[in-house]
């Protein structure tokens, strides 16, 4: 367990863009390892896969941003690697588009109905 300075536990914000097809694979072996808090979010991104080319009515026209899935996990410092390998293994096709996995250092967390503060409040 590490402290930040004021002796609070410190936390982290996983943030990872993946592959909508890919969601429910991740968020199955998130469960299993005994992460069932997240926030998810339908999102449009675009990156090294650039979008792709389709034709409407005989007019070609570019698709700039794909959908994605953002997924956000707040949790102690002690699970950040094994939830981030847990994301990349069922995340990964191997093609470009797979996505990407922020890891954020949080300065605080509060939980509004008790006030509980740092990991006390996941």
């Amino acid at each position: 367990m590490a402290l930040n300075g004021t002796g609070v536990e410190l936390v982290y914000k996983i943030e990872a863009i993946i592959r909508p097809e890919k969601f429910e694979a991740v968020k199955e072996a998130l469960g299993r390892y005994g992460i069932h808090g997240m926030t998810v979010t339908h999102t449009l991104g675009c990156g090294q896969q650039k979008g792709k080319t389709e034709v409407y009515r005989g007019t070609a026209y570019t698709i700039d941003l794909l959908p994605k899935v953002k997924v956000e996990i707040v949790l102690e410092d002690r699970y950040v690697d094994d939830v981030v390998a847990i994301i990349a293994r069922e995340a990964r096709t191997g093609n470009i588009g797979d996505g990407k996995i922020f890891i954020c250092p949080v300065a605080d967390a509060m939980r509004i109905r008790t006030g509980e503060r740092g990991a006390e409040a996941l």
